[in-house]
């Protein structure tokens, strides 16, 4: 598919910004909708697109996950137009929003970019992954549409078409694999100094296993606007809403597994515990677990 398609962004974040920004300078028509200027203008274009990409916050609060604002701005979407939900969400989501707004294609394609490196993960990713709403996944239509959008996200060396819980799970596996392996690196880092071990050369050492990889071996964190503090756990922004959110998934939908579910609830108390003592990203562990 050319150039000549109209793409619609809905949010203006460091991904919906970044996105525009690649497809603008590939050539395509965008228009942008954000509740802040200039972009609050452009609401009613945004029924034009052809496709719609959608990144706008789907928060972990206290109460739980929160998918209003994705709810709210769906009907913004033409009437036989492609949505493309790249916001993080819960497994059955996009299932639940075709059933709502069923005169649109809704389709899930997670992204998988890290905070330091934005626009390069988004120019070059690892993976294009597009989910189809279960009811759909044999449907003509909904599989022609998905290679429609295949065709023009920037170029990976790993494509797939799946339904779309396995799309969302793909997400969260992804984000909760990591969240876990840097609280294990934290438990071997405490049991290192015990015994005298250098951590750079363990993590070196460790780093050599092809199977254990590179990413996420540092323990201690110095970030710049904790001035000189060093930060312990997974943090970030994606990190500590979407484990809480696995989390309570897991003990809605799989009550009758106890080992389970002490397991998760005792890695997200140490992951806290963790942030809490380092003082690193106290402002978005507020904003998921409250006081």
């Amino acid at each position: 598919m050319m150039p000549h398609m109209k793409l619609g962004f809905i949010g203006q974040g460091w991904i919906g910004k970044n996105l525009a920004d690649h497809f603008e300078e590939r050539g395509f028509d965008c228009i942008r909708y954000a509740k802040e200027k200039p972009h609050i203008d452009n609401k009613d274009a945004i029924g034009l697109c052809d496709v719609v990409f959608i990144a706008v916050p789907t928060p972990t609060l206290p109460s739980g996950f929160d998918d209003s604002i994705l709810r709210s701005v769906m009907s913004l979407v033409g009437n036989g137009k492609t949505a493309v939900v790249k916001s993080t969400v819960l497994p059955g989501t996009t299932d639940s929003l075709q059933e709502e707004f069923p005169n649109i294609i809704v389709l899930h394609a997670p992204e998988f970019l890290r905070e330091t490196s934005v626009r390069h993960d988004i120019d070059f990713p690892d993976r294009n992954i597009i989910g189809i709403p279960s009811t759909h996944i044999d449907s003509t239509e909904y599989q022609d549409a998905a290679q429609q959008l295949q065709s023009i996200l920037p170029k990976a060396p790993y494509n797939a078409v799946c339904s779309a819980p396995e799309a969302e799970l793909t997400k969260y596996a992804g984000n909760n694999f990591l969240y876990t392996k840097v609280v294990f690196m934290n438990l071997l880092y405490d049991i290192a100094k015990e015994y005298g071990a250098q951590w750079d050369v363990l993590a070196k050492n460790m780093m050599a296993d092809p199977r254990i990889g590179s990413s996420h071996m540092q323990p201690v964190h110095q970030y710049a606007h904790m001035g000189d503090t060093h930060g312990r756990g997974a943090g970030g922004h994606c990190f500590i809403k979407d484990f809480a959110a696995f989390v309570t998934l897991f003990k809605e939908r799989l009550k009758n597994d106890p080992e389970g579910i002490a397991l998760l609830e005792a890695l997200e108390k140490k992951n806290n515990t963790l942030l809490k003592n380092s003082g690193k990203d106290l402002d978005l562990l507020k904003g998921v677990y409250g006081e």
